[in-house]
């Protein structure tokens, strides 16, 4: 019976598994480079823009702010006159 279970046995090649072991850190590494590379161009790029920007982000984000405002405030004045106009006319 243990002559049978010998058979059984799982021989691994452990070549092989450090072959495949330090090929993954190999291309995980040519990844990882990849992406940094990648990353500091769109950053670049993404700089350069702002410094070809005649108003500042800030600025357009604040003008579109004021802008949105206005418009709820107009919207809700629309509202409110159009709500005072069906009451008064229903009153009558």
């Amino acid at each position: 019976m243990n002559h049978h279970l010998a058979q059984n046995k799982l021989e691994i090649d452990t070549r092989l598994v450090t072959a495949g072991a330090v090929l993954t850190a190999a291309g995980a590494l040519v990844a990882c480079t990849g992406m940094v590379i990648a990353a500091a161009a769109v950053f670049a790029a993404g700089r350069r823009m702002l410094r070809a920007m005649d108003v500042p982000p800030s600025q357009v984000a604040a003008m579109k702010w004021r802008q949105a405002k206005e418009a709820s405030l107009a919207g809700v004045q629309a509202w409110q006159s159009a709500s005072d106009a069906q009451n008064g006319a229903s009153h009558r």
